[in-house]
């Protein structure tokens, strides 16, 4: 394959990493007096990937035609779909953002461009088809998020959570690092291909050491238990749009590149690491939802939450086949738009001194004083709940038509049994925000940006939501099919 077209089928990156070079100068020669144009142009870069990738989303037998840089990267529907998912949900972050980072006289050019980056590396991550792009597109996106973490550097929340997610950051990366070498020691292969061939000849005891230590790592970048301990700390303490990024962009990525590494190259070794991921999926789900009940920080509960769905978007990848990675990518895509719309809500409350108001206390009564705002995350709890009709039911329900399909019959039961747990902290919510008296004055009015993006979500969350069923079920199948089916 020539070059010209590896360089067509990664366009999307090529542009965004030319589009932040050129920001970095802009930022560095005129500083933050040109943040907010800064700002513009990385929406319209990230944009501009996510309608390249659609472009590219037609390839979804990922054959020779859809391999760049000698099998290195592959152009295919399944990275196509997620990487359309990253840079829209990073692009809305940061037309959310700037107003945040404003009222704190923070707001620096150097951000959207460390946005840019960050999405460069996810791209490269849920692409990747050998381990060595794989780790470099994992670095890459995780350099920029340690420096996102703590941007706020007068706030000691920010900077302990920068510090906490650079150090077991980096503990992950060497575990994930270490299980590579273990895998190329055993198979003599970095690429997924060649992994999966030495595989089905012979799988060794050191083989299925590598695959732990593998799997083990990327559990940790999805904040799965047993290695979600840092997500709590990390999300109350970075800003609260880093916050919200962490939450959407880098789950989606390190959620499919999970995907695709159990089912690519290890996929033909189910039953050694199915029941780790079921036991990741039971302990994320019942570990979330306990661990909310009693957090009084919105985003430290919305932090369990995302260890919570991350259990049940498990579930589709415990079933080990096509339906169930669509059911997951299902998933994955409904739950953006939750929580994208969550945090979008919670940057919007503020006191009249602009202060932004994260605990419990603060929303009492909302209802009274911002009666639109109050119903828009009501939708959005009751969707995160799994309550019908909204279309967050739908996520639940095909990652566990998925597993029954696959004769996983007791984890659905399990799984939907535990989901109720869920239920309690979601309907606090509810319970505060209209049975409970005002203790907090609350400012009148939000940006249009905000509520156009909150307007957004809500819709699709809403019954409306289920107008997608059919074409969301078409492409998360073609895009699960076209990595599959292609190993």
């Amino acid at each position: 394959m020539s070059y010209a077209t590896s360089f067509y089928l990664t366009g999307a990156e090529i542009g965004l990493s030319l589009a932040a070079l050129a920001l970095l100068l802009v930022a560095a020669w005129t500083g933050t007096k040109s943040a907010r144009i800064v700002t513009i142009l990385s929406v319209a870069a990230l944009v501009g990937a996510a309608i390249f990738s659609m472009g590219l989303f037609d390839r979804a037998a990922g054959e020779v035609a859809g391999r760049a840089y000698g099998d290195l990267y592959r152009a295919d529907a399944f990275g196509s779909f997620a990487k359309i998912l990253i840079y829209l949900a990073a692009a809305a972050i940061l037309v959310i953002t700037p107003r945040f980072f404003t009222q704190r006289a923070s707001y620096r050019a150097e951000y959207p461009v460390l946005m840019l980056f960050n999405a460069v590396g996810m791209g490269m991550m849920v692409s990747a088809t050998d381990l060595m792009t794989l780790y470099i597109g994992l670095e890459m996106s995780s350099l920029s998020s340690y420096v996102l973490a703590s941007f706020l550097k007068e706030d000691s929340r920010s900077s302990e959570a920068g510090l906490k997610y650079f150090v077991l950051g980096a503990l992950a990366s060497g575990i994930i690092l270490y299980g590579v070498s273990l895998v190329y020691g055993f198979t003599g292969s970095t690429n997924y291909e060649g992994i999966r061939a030495s595989f089905d000849a012979g799988f060794s005891t050191g083989a299925l050491f590598g695959v732990v230590f593998v799997l083990a790592g990327l559990a940790f970048k999805v904040s799965a238990v047993p290695f979600h301990m840092w997500t709590p700390d990390v999300y109350e303490g970075a800003p609260t749009p880093v916050t919200a990024f962490f939450a959407t962009a880098p789950k989606v990525a390190a959620m499919a590149m999970l995907l695709r590494m159990a089912m690519g190259p290890f996929g033909g070794e189910v039953d050694s690491w199915r029941q780790i991921v079921i036991f990741a999926a039971l302990a994320s789900i019942v570990v979330g939802a306990l661990g909310a009940i009693g957090q009084q920080n919105l985003k430290r509960l919305l932090a369990y939450s995302s260890i919570n769905n991350v259990g049940f978007i498990l579930i589709g990848l415990a079933a080990a086949t096509p339906a169930g990675v669509a059911a997951s990518l299902t998933y994955l895509a409904i739950y953006v738009a939750m929580v994208l719309g969550s945090f979008t809500a919670l940057l919007m409350l503020r006191d009249p001194a602009g202060n932004n108001l994260e605990t419990f206390t603060d929303i009492s009564g909302l209802s009274t004083k911002r009666p639109a705002l109050a119903w828009a995350l009501l939708a959005l709890m009751f969707s995160l709940a799994g309550i019908p009709p909204l279309f967050g039911f739908w996520g639940k329900f095909v990652v566990f038509q998925a597993a029954v399909q696959a004769d996983l019959v007791a984890l659905a039961a399990i799984g939907i049994a535990a989901s109720v747990i869920g239920a309690f902290y979601y309907l606090k919510f509810i319970k505060v925000m209209f049975f409970d008296e005002p203790l907090r004055e609350i400012e009148a009015e939000s940006p249009a940006s905000h509520w156009a993006v909150l307007a957004i979500c809500v819709a699709i969350i809403s019954p409306l939501g289920y107008l997608l069923t059919l074409p969301l079920g078409d492409w998360t199948a073609q895009a699960a099919a076209s990595f599959v089916a292609a190993m």
